[in-house]
């Protein structure tokens, strides 16, 4: 599919829309009631510390909602505004934020329903308004509510568009995309989409197998054969259709998902440059290399915020954000490489009853841990992943007040 041509003509489409509804200023309002908090506020406003009773807390200076997730919340406030009795429709969770995603069931936004990993899009019909999420949409997705005359509302974040516009650089000349993701992960589904030949790397470790993958030469044919297939069996939902090893990673330009770690994805293409410069020269690296900066501005600041964040002598480290967003994952990632107590979770409901806590540990299932909070004076350091509001960590603040509080009475 020419996706350019695609895009070109989606946006002269009059059901098509990338911008709010002129419902701007009644959205912000109620946005602000919903999401934004006082207390929150007041601790930015005092060097990111709060110290209640025997309780320091010491939020990152940078956390909870970025500019895209805010934006992509707005718009789908807009457009039920604007849409008031239509029938609406999410390709997907608008973000990954179970309380934001409720919030908008609640104002009668439906979320097409998935079957065995399968969207179903038969319960849309002409005329239905589909919202994009901020993670967007597959070109197929986009191209299928295009041809069934649907109003195509799309608040994918702008970061993420320039990773699609990346890739496509990489199709038009015959580079492969190396995207540094999760082959599963919707924003990589999407940006996949928009590329030609792509081969998908989740870590450093995948990708340096790959890149010796690259520098391999000689063995019998049977030899070759055997690595080639022993790759293919690696990546087979992880690459597009019809891909050779051996063919299509001659010329590799490097790309990533938004919400990857920025450390890791730059590691990653320095890897690929070194071992293309190895195998045909520095003087040949430009034929068989292309990197463009793809690293969400949003996503580096809360990461750098939070290595800032694990080097202050915190007792444990806390977590809020949806137990599918990527950004959150990386971001305990973090605390648990400075082996600093740490828990993961989604709202202020898995703190207790009692001094206990349900979270989800890195790579793990859910899991309850009893008297988490240590008796005494206590540091704890609290971000949040972008899609967190900011009311959603102001309700965690006050579930540990409130434990603290009853193991003093006691």
């Amino acid at each position: 599919m020419d996706t350019k041509a695609f895009k070109r003509s989606l946006n002269s489409s009059e059901n098509y829309h990338r911008k709010g509804f002129g419902h701007g200023e009644e959205v912000s309002g109620l946005m602000q009631s919903e999401y934004q908090s006082n207390l929150i506020q007041y601790i930015r406003d005092h060097q990111y510390t709060l110290v209640r009773d025997n309780i320091t807390i010491r939020l990152a200076e940078a956390f909870g909602f970025c500019w895209g997730v805010e934006r992509a919340v707005a718009m789908a406030y807009e457009t039920r505004t604007h849409f008031p009795t239509e029938r609406l429709w999410i390709t997907n969770e608008i973000i990954h934020n179970p309380s934001v995603n409720q919030r908008l069931r609640e104002m009668d936004v439906q979320f097409i329903p998935v079957e065995q990993g399968v969207k179903d899009f038969s319960v849309v019909d002409r005329g239905d308004v589909v919202i994009l999420p901020a993670f967007g949409a597959s070109v197929q997705e986009m191209q299928y509510l295009n041809d069934n005359g649907c109003t195509i509302v799309d608040t994918t974040c702008p970061w993420v568009s320039k990773v699609w516009n990346t890739v496509e650089k990489h199709k038009k000349v015959n580079y492969t995309s190396i995207i540094h993701g999760k082959y599963n992960h919707e924003e990589t589904i999407a940006t996949s989409s928009f590329a030609g030949t792509y081969l998908i790397v989740l870590n450093l470790q995948e990708a340096e197998y790959v890149t010796h993958y690259i520098l391999q030469n000689g063995g019998s044919e049977a030899e070759r054969l055997s690595r080639r297939e022993e790759f293919m069996a690696k990546f087979s939902r992880a690459c597009s259709a019809g891909f050779d090893p051996d063919r299509d990673l001659e010329r590799v330009g490097i790309a990533n998902q938004t919400t990857m770690l920025k450390g890791e994805t730059e590691q990653i293409g320095k890897l690929l440059e070194r071992t293309m410069m190895q195998k045909y020269g520095p003087d040949q690296l430009n034929e068989h290399f292309l990197s463009f900066n793809t690293i969400c501005d949003a996503t580096q600041e809360r990461q750098d915020a939070m290595l800032g964040l694990v080097e202050e002598n915190l007792d444990l480290m806390v977590v809020i954000g949806g137990y599918n967003s990527s950004n959150t994952t990386h971001l305990q990632e973090i605390a648990i490489e400075r082996s600093i107590p740490s828990y993961h979770i989604d709202s202020a409901s898995r703190i207790g009853p009692g001094n206990r806590v349900e979270h989800k540990p890195l790579h793990r299932d859910l899991e309850v841990t009893e008297n988490w909070l240590p008796a005494g004076k206590l540091t704890i350091g609290i971000t949040s992943g972008a899609s967190t509001p900011d009311r959603v960590v102001e309700e965690v603040l006050e579930k540990i007040f409130e434990l603290q509080s009853a193991a003093i009475a006691v």
